[in-house]
């Protein structure tokens, strides 16, 4: 199953296009702006990105520009009728291919399957290992499981997003909101539910959860996974 991220800041496009894409088989992360975009791109294997150009906060051109200097994964563009000079710098820029809107769904698929094919053809696509380990720790994203020295460890789905998170980021500190930010897809309003899963976490993970040895606090910074444990 290959994932496709799609991003545009009007939510029934992003609906519409989930349902299209979700119907051949793929499976679709949305995003509603650039910098969405960027974090989704961060904490998932994305194998195709269908990008709008016009957007608040962080528009198209931008967020593609900063994918482009990690990864070679295909965009396709969304582009409004007019956009002419905005669709010749993206391609500059590093797009793949643009749609003009309103787009014709089986034109869509035909164009997000020419590019995955081409991608998968040159080698660059192949579907990577989602195994991730730290110290006794192997998180495996493709089957979704934690083990720790080989037993399982039963998380619940926002443990097992911040573990992974800090696993994939090994060594670097990310404090509670841009954790929360993350994980849950939105800013935090309120109380932030970060210390009490760190928690658990390290009640599941940990031999003794007070003297951690993996998930270590940075105190007033955040948290981290030690990235080099023996």
């Amino acid at each position: 199953m290959y994932n496709i991220l799609v991003c545009d800041d009007e939510k029934d496009i992003v609906s519409a296009l989930t349902i299209y894409l979700c119907a051949e088989g793929y499976q679709v992360f949305a995003a509603y702006n650039g910098l969405d975009a960027l974090a989704v791109m961060k904490q998932r294997d994305i194998h195709l990105v269908l990008m709008d150009i016009m957007m608040p906060g962080m528009d198209g051109i931008t967020a593609m520009t900063e994918i482009r200097k990690t990864s070679n994964v295909p965009v396709i563009l969304l582009t409004a009728k007019g956009e002419d000079t905005d669709k010749v710098l993206g391609l500059n820029v590093g797009a793949d291919d643009y749609v003009t809107k309103p787009f014709n769904p089986v034109e869509l698929l035909a164009r997000v399957k020419s590019q995955l094919r081409r991608y998968l053809q040159l080698g660059a696509g192949v579907v990577k290992t989602t195994a991730i380990s730290v110290g006794t720790i192997l998180l495996d994203d493709d089957a979704k499981t934690v083990t720790v020295d080989g037993d399982n460890v039963s998380l619940t789905p926002r443990e097992y997003e911040i573990l992974k998170l800090l696993m994939q980021n090994a060594g670097k500190v990310f404090s509670p909101a841009e954790i929360y930010r993350q994980v849950w897809q939105e800013d935090c309003i309120g109380e932030n539910p970060v210390a009490v899963h760190i928690r658990h976490i390290r009640e599941k993970i940990e031999i003794n959860p007070a003297e951690p040895r993996y998930l270590k606090v940075v105190w007033g910074q955040g948290y981290k996974m030690e990235s080099d444990v023996r």
